[in-house]
């Protein structure tokens, strides 16, 4: 059963943000919308969908009602209707939360140490540039003598 995780402290989402934590594809978030007033993003002036906290929320329970519980779209919208967004989203999974938390880890390791092997490189072209002025200086000065 998918895991009900903290949303990234967000105002707006934009449809690729929504469609990566739901684990659905953009397309199918454009079709929801159609079928369940419950998922209304609004809209940039760049006519770009904008998804607020409770939208993403919505995603998440209707994809748990289709997807885990294997409701039909008419089931899921009766389900919500009488019941609430609410009641349809997944339960927390523990071992998934601990999971998403150490893949997040993960990358903001390899993000830190791919920022420090680009600051080595820069220091090292900068003591290379500085070696070479100085040998190229010194040559000049032994080529005066």
């Amino acid at each position: 059963m998918p895991s009900r995780f903290e949303l990234p402290d967000k105002l707006y989402f934009k449809i690729g943000e929504v469609a990566k934590l739901a684990g659905v594809k953009q397309h199918v978030l454009r079709y929801w919308e159609s079928e369940f007033p419950s998922i209304r993003p609004q809209k940039s002036k760049s006519n770009q969908r904008l998804y607020r906290r409770k939208d993403v929320e919505a995603v998440l329970a209707i994809k748990n009602l289709l997807y885990e519980k294997k409701f039909t779209i008419e089931g899921a919208k009766k389900f919500i209707k009488d019941q609430g967004v609410d009641s349809a989203m997944p339960a927390l999974d523990p071992r998934e939360i601990v999971s998403k938390v150490r893949e997040e880890a993960q990358g903001e390791i390899e993000e830190g140490l791919r920022r420090q092997k680009a600051d080595l490189r820069r220091t090292q072209q900068k003591d290379l540039l500085d070696l070479r002025r100085r040998l190229t200086d010194f040559l000049t000065e032994l080529d005066k003598a």
